[in-house]
């Protein structure tokens, strides 16, 4: 069976994170996010896979090429324009001969594929939808099913005095070939408001399959925070680098940690990167590559990418900070800040409630205090 991920989106909501790489490639305890979900693939056998690409194509290519090092097929489907969910299936029809699955490009979960697999099978299904539960369906669109688990309608963001359901569209999907003939050619469509009550109102089986499954959505960055910690705190299930060196603690090669550094768990720190004197590092918190954390700095569950620079006495709590940052000494970083690549950060500033600074930006000594 073959699958495809739609990873064309622009990543509006996660910026200024999504600015310089597309969002199926912002990195989940130092892998790109897009290589945990290739992972699951493998796990159910799955093992030719289509890319739906558009925005910063090359970035992707870059780094999978033909996925043949990961034992997988990989091909690309390019879009010239956003063609939505639905047109950026149909512009992979060409490679698609029978059933196939379809995941959103910003989706982790642990689904049980190949049980929703059978699932469709089982119901002779010319579509079927992964369903989850929620508890506050009315921020999502909510998806009604009959008691056999066909699928009744949608229903979007339903006021709290007319919820029916608590399962929203879980980003999942099993599809037979001849229900892209219901897809127009060459323009944007939505599968969620064009194909699924289409197959609804002509009564074609389209079934929805429910989970308990782990479930997240990294669309903006309080939830791309939260994955991580899910991971690290062994609440969702990812392989990522590093070996156990203490309880919690992974590390990986060419790395220098001063004897005096304190570390608590669970935490990971990547390839050659330095601790110094008197740092404490704080789990659930990750450190990308050749990173740098100065004398007597703190990061409390926080996510470094890439040859990320701290100065001495600085703080970073809950915050994400970009490839190539430098924070200067006595600088704190906290409450859910995102500071994107290739910024620069003079000492005793303070960046908190938040505060998104895009990439390339300088802030002088002493510039922002909350």
């Amino acid at each position: 069976m073959k699958a495809i991920i739609l990873a064309g989106g622009e990543g509006l909501r996660l910026r200024p994170l999504t600015c310089n790489i597309p969002k199926p490639m912002v990195p989940i305890v130092n892998k790109p996010f897009l290589e945990h979900m290739l992972d699951n693939l493998k796990r159910h056998h799955i093992d030719e896979v289509i890319l739906a690409i558009c925005y910063l194509p090359d970035c992707i290519q870059r780094h999978f090429g033909d996925c043949g090092d990961l034992g997988m097929s990989l091909t690309y489907a390019f879009e010239e324009m956003p063609l939505g969910t639905g047109g950026a299936v149909k512009n992979a029809e060409q490679f698609l001969d029978d059933t196939f699955v379809v995941f959103n490009g910003d989706i982790f979960t642990d689904l049980d594929l190949t049980d929703m697999i059978r699932f469709h099978r089982y119901h002779k299904a010319k579509a079927t939808i992964a369903l989850t539960p929620v508890e506050d369906p009315t921020a999502y669109g909510v998806v009604e099913t009959d008691s056999q688990g066909r699928v009744r309608c949608f229903i979007e963001k339903p006021s709290r005095e007319t919820v029916t359901t608590n399962l929203i569209n879980a980003g999942t999907y099993i599809l037979e070939p001849e229900v892209l003939d219901l897809i127009p050619p060459g323009v944007h469509h939505m599968l969620e408001r064009g194909l699924f009550p289409d197959l609804v109102e002509r009564g074609i089986p389209f079934f929805g399959y429910r989970s308990n499954a782990y479930w997240i959505d990294i669309g903006v960055p309080e939830d791309y925070l939260k994955l991580h910690h899910d991971i690290l705190m062994g609440k969702a299930i990812a392989r990522f680098p590093g070996k156990s060196i203490a309880d919690d603690i992974w590390l990986e090669d060419n790395c220098n940690i001063h004897p005096s550094a304190k570390i608590v768990g669970p935490v990971v720190i990547g390839q050659g990167c330095t601790v110094e004197q008197g740092a404490r590092i704080s789990g659930p918190a990750v450190l990308g590559a050749k990173c740098t954390v100065g004398q007597g700095t703190i990061i409390d569950e926080a996510i470094l990418w890439q040859n990320v620079k701290l100065g001495k006495d600085a703080t970073v709590r809950n915050s994400v900070i970009g490839n190539n940052s430098v924070v200067g000494d006595s600088t704190w970083v906290i409450d859910g800040s995102i500071i994107s690549d290739d910024t620069a950060i003079g000492s005793s500033n303070r960046l908190e409630h938040g505060i998104r600074i895009w990439p390339g930006s300088t802030i002088e000594d002493n510039a922002i205090s909350f």
